[in-house]
């Protein structure tokens, strides 16, 4: 019967725990855009430097 207990008190602890992290995360600002991350993936993504295309070159010289 103690281990119940034990075990009750522990969940009690790491329920806690969680809800201390999930109201930090409010606070800090972490759910306030909710409408970007359900469009990112219909944007292109874009490199900051085109791609480069090679093109063969003759190694024998005239």
């Amino acid at each position: 019967m103690s281990v119940i207990i034990v075990l009750i008190v522990a969940s009690i602890f790491v329920a806690g725990g969680f809800l201390i992290a999930f109201l930090w995360a409010v606070k800090s600002g972490q759910y306030e855009d909710t409408y970007s991350p359900s469009v990112r993936i219909l944007f292109d993504e874009r490199n900051s430097k085109p791609e480069q295309k090679t093109t063969p070159t003759d190694s024998t010289q005239d």
